[in-house]
């Protein structure tokens, strides 16, 4: 630990003409006595130390020295690919290696390339989950991410979501379908013996793409934050060489959203509906995808369209956000629920 911590602050003076000792601790998570002790040490161990003292002082490398403890181990390089996502590597336990191998490469640079690393991070940065969302770190994300790197197979406890049936109910008068959970199914724990092949992070929700353990096992998704236990064992498997992991998750990204929607719903919507009902129904591919089959424009302007919907009780929710620039025309059902509001909010208006 305090020889990883000694190399840190070598390289930290080397890309840094001089740095104080509050500067060092911070950078180091250590006291300041701590600094003090550790320039002492590098000190004796021929590696030339020194500290100015006064107001502008700090320590500092005499001029000219080089380390050559500027090597990337294979943790380190595997995480320069991820330095983009800060976020991530945090809450996979990787800062510290991804730390590590910027400092390194920062010690490699010429000097006329030094701020080349600070530069870019001041110009750009992924910020992956979505607005209004306060994004939530599984608490057993860095042990399936160590299993992850290493290739490791794991038993995870995993509660699986209920199952959903339809039934017909009766809500402001209006006859509607809505969803239930199936009381003998909610939340049930299983165990699963894994290959864990690859993280996503989707949204600020973070999903791990696995092979069961058992030969033949096919892959699937694993929402982390429905995992209650991971268990790492001896044995590692063998990766299979032709698994991609965005074009898979691409994939099954696209499967899912395609067998959500179940339902479909007619509508008649304005030119300024349809530019709309992306951002209201959160799916760009289908609405283009319906306003590609709609036919020629009636004499307003408005297009038909054929959407496809989750359920009615979701497309009421979304569909209402496009207010009077979209009209239901089925089913019945759900233009008689359009019919309602409209009615409610004339009155309250009025």
């Amino acid at each position: 630990m305090r020889a990883a911590r000694l190399i840190k602050m070598v390289l930290l003076l080397q890309a840094r003409p001089a740095m104080t000792a509050t500067e060092l601790a911070r950078e180091l998570e250590v006291s300041e006595r701590t600094v003090t002790r550790d320039a002492q040490a590098l000190a004796e161990a021929g590696v030339p130390v020194y500290a100015d003292r006064g107001r502008a002082g700090g320590y500092r490398l005499v001029g000219g020295y080089r380390t050559r403890l500027t090597g990337l181990a294979r943790s380190e390089a595997e995480v320069l690919f991820l330095s983009g996502v800060p976020g991530a590597l945090r809450e996979m336990g990787l800062e510290d290696a991804a730390s590590a191998a910027r400092l390194k490469v920062s010690a490699a640079l010429l000097p006329s390339l030094k701020d080349a690393p600070s530069t870019a991070a001041q110009r750009f940065h992924l910020d992956a989950p979505g607005w209004w969302q306060e994004p939530k770190t599984p608490e057993l994300l860095p042990a399936v991410a160590e299993a992850v790197w290493d290739d490791r197979c794991v038993r995870v406890g995993y509660r699986r979501p209920a199952r959903r049936e339809a039934k017909r109910a009766t809500e402001h008068g209006v006859e509607r379908e809505v969803e239930r959970e199936v009381e003998h199914d909610v939340e049930r724990e299983v165990e699963r013996d894994l290959e864990p092949y690859g993280l996503v992070l989707k949204a600020g929700v973070w999903y791990l793409c696995a092979r069961a353990a058992e030969e033949g096992g096919d892959f699937r998704v694993y929402r982390l934050d429905r995992f209650t236990a991971v268990a790492a064992g001896e044995a590692r498997f063998v990766r299979d060489e032709g698994f991609d992991l965005p074009r898979f998750w691409e994939a099954r990204a696209e499967e899912f959203a395609r067998t959500v929607l179940r339902d479909t719903v007619v509508v008649r919507v304005s030119p300024a509906g349809a530019a709309l009902l992306p951002y209201t129904t959160g799916d760009r591919g289908v609405v283009r995808e319906a306003l590609e089959r709609a036919g020629e424009p009636d004499e307003e302007g408005r297009l038909t369209l054929t959407l496809p919907v989750e359920s009615q009780e979701v497309a009421y929710s979304q569909l209402m956000a496009v207010g009077p620039e979209l009209e239901v025309l089925e089913p019945a059902e759900l233009r008689t629920r359009f019919t309602a509001a409209a009615r409610a909010l004339r009155q309250l208006y009025e």
